[in-house]
């Protein structure tokens, strides 16, 4: 996933979490907003519960590249995925796969 595609301010992280649109699934939970810029961007974070700091960039990781295969960023809106406890619980690709069923549920109106 490009840099130009990640949200990093505080404040937009705010933004999108406080508009209260979101899917969850086991380990994943997906807040969604319409985009603000031209390109659509992606936001990760991960609780502190999950482990040391190794552990939550390794998720990080996982995620990033989940985030390249699945979007074609060409979508109406930006997302915040916030990264729960029962991520580590879960394979690669469930967590893929629910990743996926996520992405798939969004729906933005204009």
């Amino acid at each position: 996933m490009k840099k130009k595609y990640r949200i990093k301010k505080k404040d937009e992280f705010t933004s999108i979490i406080k508009h209260k649109k979101y899917y969850h699934c086991p380990g994943i939970v997906l807040y969604v907003e319409a985009k603000k810029e031209n390109q659509p961007r992606v936001g990760i974070t991960v609780k502190n519960k999950i482990g040391n700091a190794v552990v939550r960039n390794k998720v990080k990781r996982q995620i990033r590249m989940m985030v390249s295969e699945i979007y074609n960023f060409e979508e109406d809106f930006d997302s915040i995925l916030l990264i729960k406890e029962d991520f580590l619980e879960n394979s690669y690709k469930n967590n893929k796969n629910n990743l996926e069923r996520l992405y798939k549920q969004v729906t933005i109106k204009k």
